[in-house]
């Protein structure tokens, strides 16, 4: 694979989102490489290609495999380990939606239904600051309950609904 000048800068603006979006940016830099290419790579390729160690991109890698948007596979005729990045992009957005969720959204959900309970007998609390808390509960139980709702949702009807944008609201409005 050679890094054209659009392909190079593809790649070092995901890394730079990536550490916006709490990943390290050569675990970004690498999905997206992966992404672009058009057949799997090999590690070795890898740190060639983004000139990283090699540690990082094994480290990366696993990383990546362990969210599910990358595999190893294999070359017929090569004993070595291939990787590929997931390639359907609405694929890659529910995976990703799924793993934040699992790290970040569940976390808090549990921890808010701990301190809405905790919070409620607790005296000294003030009042706005339990309703406070109750609103933050039910905003996120909201948007888990939409997320388990969305997953189901075949990918056709996502890009329709996308497509819709805002006139969506004129079907839902009082």
């Amino acid at each position: 694979m050679n890094l054209s000048p659009a392909v190079e800068r593809y790649v070092l603006h995901w890394g730079e989102m990536g550490t916006r979006w709490g990943t390290n940016r050569s675990v970004a830099q690498i999905q997206a490489l992966l992404y672009l290419s058009p057949g799997p790579l090999r590690a070795d390729e890898i740190v060639d290609l983004l000139s990283l160690a090699r540690s990082n991109v094994s480290t990366a890698l696993r990383e990546l495999q362990s969210y599910g948007l990358v595999r190893m596979t294999h070359v017929l005729g090569d004993r070595r380990d291939y990787f590929e990045s997931l390639h359907e992009v609405w694929e890659l957005f529910r995976v990703i939606i799924d793993q934040r969720k699992q790290r970040e959204l569940n976390p808090t959900l549990s921890m808010l239904r701990k301190c809405a309970i905790d919070v409620e007998a607790e005296d000294a609390t003030d009042q706005i600051t339990k309703q406070r808390i109750q609103s933050m509960l039910k905003f996120v139980e909201a948007t888990s309950d939409w997320y388990e709702k969305i997953q189901g949702v075949p990918t056709s009807t996502l890009q329709k609904l996308m497509k819709l944008g805002a006139g969506i609201t004129r079907f839902v409005q009082n």
